[in-house]
């Protein structure tokens, strides 16, 4: 198990067929998990955001986006080692947010320019209210700093997983993860 603010998670990321299996319960304390906040100031942009563990023990990321400088995206990064997730068929996240639409977004060992592939797809957030949003393997489509690229995301090579906010309306956002984990359709 990997930690950082007390967020665990289960690095054992092989699953059978036919199962829901819990990958990262933000409720644990355990090691350390790389983390990080990555925001548009590295091209220049002034987009804001922090995370942090809540009382409840979930995943907090919030901040304000900027669509000023040629900004608007804020995300948050974590660094798992490597998931062969080939077995399975998406992922599905625990999530209560504020109405808008995040990007769960992965990378594998897939290399653009000598950079890591961007392998994205929106899901949908409840103002106030805990859901449960699953997003298949299929609907993650790649790309390299904003480009699109035809390249396939390959489940059996996971490097990083992580939330980007992206959606050109300037403001404030939050959300919160509870657990993220992997699935198959029985």
């Amino acid at each position: 198990m990997f930690q950082l603010l007390g967020f665990a998670v289960a690095m054992s990321a092989t699953l059978q067929a036919d199962e829901t299996k819990v990958l990262i319960d933000f409720s644990q304390d355990h090691s350390e998990l790389k983390m990080g906040i990555t925001d548009d100031g590295v091209m220049g942009g002034l987009s804001k955001g922090t995370m942090a563990k809540t009382k409840d023990g979930s995943l907090k990321f919030s901040g304000t986006l900027s669509l000023e400088n040629n900004g608007g995206f804020s995300s948050v990064r974590m660094n798992v080692g490597k998931w062969d997730l080939k077995e399975q068929e998406g992922f599905e996240l625990k999530v209560k947010g504020d109405g808008r639409t995040y990007n769960l977004r992965l990378t594998t060992d897939e290399r653009f320019r000598r950079s890591a592939v961007s392998f994205q797809s929106g899901f949908p957030t409840e103002k106030g209210k805990w859901t449960t949003v699953r997003v298949p393997f299929s609907a993650l489509k790649a790309s390299w700093r904003g480009m699109k690229l035809e390249t396939k995301f390959d489940p059996s090579k996971i490097e990083g997983i992580g939330i980007i906010f992206s959606d050109k309306k300037p403001g404030p956002f939050e959300v919160e993860v509870k657990t993220i984990a992997a699935y198959r359709e029985k």
